[in-house]
């Protein structure tokens, strides 16, 4: 993928500018800006600026209302029920991740429901703020309709991403943050941008048949779960934990944003935290964790092995100041600049993401 390095901090001015300029507040914008450009720092391309185009469309449309505010609309123990009014997902999500926060530490745990939402970005850095925090987590979420069942062909369900984290005395918290689908949306868009085929076993066209075109899966196909019917099912499940528990959506009657910008599509989340301090021993549980990372790590003398996180940790450590986009997002993001105050950074480099 022929790709360009930026300066971290330029990229995030400019998708700062651009989402202030849509009316967003400067603290809406910032805290959406700072988490796009760290999807890409970590590897993540297909939740990162890739996405900002899409945002920007959403808010013109009406799909995304960044006038609303996320408030509390059930409180029971250590449950909460957030409604996002179809604000930013990243905003609702901060406001679950802080509730969840000030809650579990009083219960235990805690338990955050949240409807009327849009994307979330990446989960896992909603996760790395419960870890540092001292709490472990589970977050799973609905999306639009673009994934099938196993053995099915129409898009029903969604990506339904499950993210899952624990403290850790080691460099970085034990994280997994993964589609429960064969492959990510975004990176169908991706391809799609780039003129690629997906990977084989990624995906169905509308007749259910097997395909690598993305763009039969932008028209009408649908991606597959991976692990065939385990994943399927899991996949059933999370729709059910982020949508059913309260008034969101399923994705089956939504319209994705990707192809209505003006969608509402009351997205679903559930973010349940855990204090580990009300299991045992914090810094037991937290050097207990690392003991497992350390294992996985070595189990292959011959081989390096990765613990779950490993790689978007290093990803993150190693782009501090600048990161690597591919050449079809760039193209995207510098269209957006004609006419705005601030223009699309120069690159630094080439690079290779």
């Amino acid at each position: 993928m022929t790709s360009l390095r930026f300066e971290v901090a330029a990229l995030r001015d400019f998708a700062r500018s651009q989402l202030v300029a849509a009316g967003a507040s400067s603290v809406d914008a910032d805290l959406v800006a700072r988490f796009l450009v760290d999807a890409d720092r970590a590897g993540i391309f297909s939740h990162g600026l890739l996405r900002l185009p899409l945002y920007l469309s959403a808010i013109e449309a009406g799909g995304i209302d960044v006038r609303a505010r996320p408030r509390i609309t059930r409180e029971h123990g250590a449950v909460t029920v957030i409604d996002a009014g179809s604000t930013f997902g990243q905003v609702a999500m901060q406001e679950a991740v802080d509730r969840a926060i000030s809650v579990a530490p009083i219960h235990g745990m805690a338990t955050v429901s949240v409807r009327g939402s849009t994307h979330f970005g990446a989960g896992r850095f909603w996760m790395e703020q419960l870890n540092t925090k001292g709490l472990a987590g589970i977050l799973t979420s609905t999306t639009g309709p673009v994934a099938t069942p196993f053995g099915g062909a129409q898009p029903m369900l969604g990506t339904n991403p499950l993210t899952i984290g624990l403290p850790s005395d080691g460099p970085s918290p034990l994280l997994a943050d993964l589609a429960t689908t064969a492959g990510a949306f975004g990176k169908v868009v991706s391809a799609r941008n780039e003129g690629t085929e997906i990977p084989p076993g990624w995906a169905v066209d509308s007749s259910g048949s097997p395909t690598t075109d993305p763009a039969a899966v932008l028209e009408g196909g649908a991606l597959v779960p991976f692990g065939g019917h385990k994943g399927s099912g899991l996949s059933v499940l999370i729709e059910a934990l982020s949508a059913a528990l309260n008034t969101a959506s399923f994705a089956m009657d939504t319209v994705d944003i990707w192809n209505d910008p003006g969608s509402r599509m009351n997205t679903g989340h559930l973010l349940i935290a855990l204090d580990v301090s009300a299991f045992d021993d914090a810094a037991a549980v937290q050097k207990k964790v690392a003991r497992l990372q350390r294992s996985v790590r070595s189990s292959n003398a011959g081989s390096p092995v990765h613990a779950p996180g490993d790689l978007e940790h290093a990803a993150l450590q190693q782009n501090i100041e600048s990161v690597a986009l591919a050449q079809s997002t760039v193209h995207q993001l510098s269209e957006l600049s004609v006419g705005e105050s601030l223009p699309f950074p120069t690159p630094i480099e080439e690079g290779n993401p």
